[in-house]
C-alpha cells in the first residue's frame, strides 16, 4: 500500500488483524512511502512514480492482486475460495496492493494477475486497509470453519 496510516485507531485495527492473520498464514504488511512533492506532480506523474516503486517491491514470481474499483467483486465466502485456490496452486507470495489516490499506473495494471473490488462505494484510502485486512482474516476463519463469519 502507498503511504503510512495516519490515524492511530486505524493503526490499532491493522495491528489487531495482522496478529490474528499470522495464526493462519505468513503475513507482512508493507508500506511504500508517500511520494515527495506529490502536490507538484500531475495525476499521471503520480501514478507513474508510484508504479515504479510498486514494481521495485515485487518479485518475479509474485501473484499480484490489485484492489481496484473496477475489479471483480466477491462475497466473503468467494474471497475465501480465492485464497484457498491460491494456496492449492502453491503460490509462493500472494501480494495484494492498495494503490494511491489515483489508482494504478499502466505498468502495474499490466503486471497484475487479478483485480478485485471491495465495493462499488468509494472509501477513504486508509480505511480500505482496515476493511481489506478484516476480510482477509474473515477468509482465514471461513477456510477453517471457525464461527467468526455468519451467512
Amino acid at each position: 500500500m502507498i503511504g503510512k496510516t495516519d490515524a492511530s485507531w486505524l493503526s490499532e485495527g491493522l495491528m489487531h488483524y495482522e496478529k490474528r492473520i499470522r495464526h493462519y498464514m505468513p503475513f507482512e504488511l508493507q508500506v511504500i512511502p508517500d511520494l515527495k512533492n506529490r502536490k507538484q506532480l500531475s495525476e499521471a506523474e503520480q501514478k507513474q512514480a508510484e508504479a515504479m516503486l510498486l514494481m521495485q517491491a515485487l518479485q518475479a514470481t509474485d501473484e499480484l492482486v490489485l484492489l481496484d474499483e473496477n475489479g471483480k467483486q466477491l462475497t466473503s465466502r468467494a474471497f475465501a475460495g480465492f485464497i484457498e485456490k491460491m494456496q492449492l496452486q502453491s503460490v509462493k507470495r500472494l501480494v495484494f496492493v492498495i494503490g494511491g489516490p489515483y489508482g494504478f499506473g499502466e505498468a502495474v495494471r499490466k503486471r497484475a494477475n487479478h483485480m478485485l473490488s471491495l465495493s462499488e462505494m468509494t472509501f477513504p484510502h486508509q480505511l480500505v486497509r482496515l476493511i481489506f485486512i478484516e476480510q482477509l482474516y474473515r477468509a482465514c476463519t471461513i477456510l477453517r470453519n471457525e464461527p467468526y463469519h455468519h451467512d
